[in-house]
């Protein structure tokens, strides 16, 4: 049976192998027989250029080119991973695709994008999006040396630490969720009644209206704690939990 699958959120990093384990697992099992696969933004903890010399980044490339000789992968940037250019795209065998786009599940047009444009009232990560976003900035901070965007990446990592313990706090999670306004809008503007996206960490299947008419919004999970990806057939739409391998 023909199916499509939609990836976000695994964070990968060398400090947990366990995480690129069950993804390089994922490659090797679960896209056997799929037409594609989405990768929807944030596939890596923290992206500072295509130049940067970690294995890890190699191994992934490898990994991900090999696949790509039997289905298309397409690539969604995410808030860690928006430095991610052609030269690793390339390497990886993967397409860039624009940041929200509309493609045809088995005849159901469907929007995906990684999900951070909808957090409309995460003021001051709005407000950290329009800088990142803009060419003229991407340009400045890859013509920085190396060592120089390694010791940035250390601070955000750093930084990140923090924000998912606020995270944790009822009042800062409702603020970094999407806007429920803003999803029917977005969906009604690209003339969809399916989404897709990743970003919250939070997964699940959550139903709306969307000019009168029921909607559906996919929220892909996490892999800190296990797998999770969404699976699309003609007849079916799946969100998959798997556990995360034993490390020693």
């Amino acid at each position: 049976m023909a199916y499509t699958l939609f990836i976000a959120d695994l964070h990968l990093a060398a400090d947990r192998p366990d995480i690129t384990q069950a993804f390089l697992h994922f490659l090797a099992t679960e896209t056997q027989q799929a037409d594609a696969l989405y990768i929807l933004g944030d596939l890596f903890e923290v992206w500072i250029g295509d130049d940067n010399p970690e294995p890890l980044l190699a191994k992934v490339a490898a990994a991900l080119q090999a696949v790509s000789k039997q289905l298309p992968i397409f690539f969604i940037h995410g808030n860690r991973d928006f430095l991610l250019k052609a030269r690793y795209a390339k390497q990886a065998g993967i397409t860039l695709l624009p940041q929200q786009q509309v493609i045809d599940l088995y005849g159901t047009p469907t929007l995906i994008m990684h999900g951070d444009s909808l957090c409309t009232l995460d003021l001051a990560y709005q407000k950290f999006r329009r800088w990142w976003d803009q060419p003229w900035w991407q340009t400045l901070m890859l013509s920085l040396p190396l060592s120089i965007r390694q010791r940035i990446a250390r601070k955000a990592r750093e930084k990140s630490a923090k924000a998912k313990a606020q995270y944790m706090r009822q009042d800062a999670a409702s603020i970094m969720d999407v806007t429920p306004e803003e999803v029917p809008k977005v969906m009604a503007q690209f003339g969809v009644q399916k989404l897709i996206h990743g970003h919250t960490h939070r997964p699940a299947v959550h139903q709306l209206q969307v000019n009168g008419q029921a909607a559906e919004r996919y929220v892909l999970g996490d892999w800190y704690t296990q797998s999770s990806y969404l699976k699309v057939t003609a007849e079916q739409w799946q969100l998959v939990f798997d556990p995360l391998p034993a490390t020693s």
